[in-house]
């Protein structure tokens, strides 16, 4: 992969001034259409060291109109960024629709630098490059171009360039003990960097090996590169908003006469001295065992779905009332902001991932997308069809970072939600929670529970496990979500999670 970039290109100046002349204002007309469209751009500029890759960003930051540009520098890692999954801090710096991100430095950076000094082995290399191709599927699934650039020099140009830089009193500061650990490790550092390329090169999100030797080439090479791929992903983002709009339909299936859901035992009841007895002690119990999570370095994260006045709130608040304040947090999630529906689907609740020691409780999810997306029509069949496979991976990356994922079906049957709705309806406190929403989505009940059922199924595992809960009787349902939940802390945390026993003294 890499010879191809070793023929010794070059440009002349006055070439090199022609071509400038030439792309810089087609550049900046690229991205006057690209700020009105529903495509968003990620430029990884990724190399050997000494290849350029400093004056490459300068170069796109000084030929194109910077306010529709961001550049993210993705070395070392802050606390925040530490606590959390490795992709965290990638998810953030997702540029809205419309806009530039560059990132000098990416997702393949900790890969290639673990595996080149020998911190990661080939299974755990295998799996990251597993992981990237299907986190490079989503952006592009979500409307993000991805365009990678790799800066390549053959070794003894990179040793020449290296030496010119030392020479040199103004330039000097450039070539760092890091880069020359790099340089000694060079033959390793190619031969694992072309097996990444060679891996996550794909027809969606091919890599750009460029021939950094010149200067003037390398500069050509690039802007035209990224002018043309941005073009043709303009054209394919306008002809695929077309299509999607033909493609958007509810989705109303009928559910199995034998379900998960319809098994439920809904006469399952606690009577209220029950209920005070149980919530009394298992709230102590979620109470210790929350505030083990911060020195076990765990983290909790609980969603809840179910539907309309299933009593996911009243068990929420009990849940809360056992914790100590400042270690949780609640997201309700309602209809995305403008902001949250510029950016992939997931972005909004990447957000909120907890850092170790933390909870998070989300009221609804990102099972929106194959629950309410799916029956409203707001997802096409492609959308929702493989959100089942993105939301797996990435719970699956929640786990992997040692956060505990419970998830909460709370059932009640449709007479029951009827009498709650009009509960609702005659109580001037309770009213502000009944919405016309829920009675359009009461009319879609058989759908709704087909499609909670697909999910169940699709979705639920031993590091992700769906819990369902009877929820007919609130007294039961409270008590569950927070037994629940305490055995599941129990199950990760060990024995770290019981509390040691005093050793008693006999006189």
């Amino acid at each position: 992969m890499f010879e191809a970039a070793e023929v010794g290109n070059r440009i002349d100046k006055a070439d090199y001034k022609a071509e400038a002349a030439k792309l810089r204002p087609e550049l900046l007309e690229v991205q006057r259409q690209l700020a009105t469209s529903d495509l968003a751009v990620i430029v990884i500029v990724g190399g050997v060291e000494g290849a350029g890759k400093e004056e490459t960003v300068n170069l796109l930051m000084d030929w194109m109109d910077a306010r529709g540009i961001e550049v993210h520098a993705m070395w070392g890692t802050t606390d925040e960024e530490r606590d959390r999954p490795r992709m965290w801090r990638f998810w953030r710096v997702i540029p809205p629709k419309g806009k530039i991100g560059v990132l000098f430095g990416s997702w393949y950076t900790d890969p290639i630098v673990q595996r080149t000094f020998r911190q990661m082995d080939e299974a755990a290399f295998d799996l990251e490059m597993h992981r990237i191709v299907q986190f490079e599927r989503m952006l592009e699934n979500e409307n993000v171009l991805l365009v990678k650039f790799w800066m390549h020099l053959a070794k003894d140009v990179q040793k020449k360039h290296l030496k010119k830089l030392r020479k040199n009193p103004d330039t000097a500061w450039r070539v760092t003990d890091v880069t020359l650990d790099f340089f000694r490790k060079y033959d390793r550092f190619r031969s694992v960097s072309e097996e990444a390329l060679r891996r996550t090169s794909t027809g969606f999100s091919p890599w750009h090996v460029i021939e950094a030797a010149d200067d003037r080439y390398r500069s050509v090479a690039v802007t035209s590169t990224l002018l043309k791929t941005i073009r043709k992903g303009l054209d394919d983002a306008a002809r695929a908003a077309a299509e999607r709009k033909k493609r958007l339909k509810p989705d109303l299936p009928r559910p199995k006469e034998h379900n998960l859901i319809r098994h439920l035992d809904m006469t399952k009841s606690l009577t209220e001295k029950q209920y005070d007895e149980r919530m009394e002690k298992n709230q102590g119990r979620l109470n210790l065992l929350t505030r083990r999570l911060h020195d076990a370095g765990r983290s909790l994260l609980l969603v809840f779905e179910g539907p309309d006045a299933a009593g996911k709130g009243g068990s929420i608040r009990k849940l809360t009332s056992a914790m100590d304040a400042r270690i949780y947090q609640v997201i309700s999630v309602a209809a995305p902001t403008d902001e949250e529906r510029a950016h992939p689907y997931l972005w909004r609740f990447w957000r909120y991932i907890p850092m170790k020691g933390r909870v998070t409780i989300f009221d609804r999810s990102w099972y929106g997308r194959v629950l309410v997306e799916r029956v409203e029509g707001f997802a096409t069949k492609d959308e929702w069809g493989r959100a089942y496979a993105e939301i797996n991976a990435f719970e699956e990356q929640l786990h992997g970072s040692g956060i505990i994922v419970v998830k909460f079906w709370i059932a009640i049957t449709a007479q029951e939600q009827l009498q709650r709705f009009k509960s609702r309806k005659t109580t001037p406190y309770k009213q502000y929670k009944l919405t016309e929403e829920d009675w359009r989505n009461r009319a879609k009940w058989n759908a709704y529970e087909a499609v909670a059922c697909d999910m169940i199924e699709r979705t639920s595992s031993s590091i992700a496990p769906w819990v369902l809960v009877e929820g007919n009787n609130k007294y039961w349902t409270r008590n569950r979500v927070i037994e629940a939940t305490c055995e599941q802390l129990e199950h990760a945390l060990g024995d770290g999670a019981k509390p040691k026993k005093k050793k008693s003294s006999k006189k």
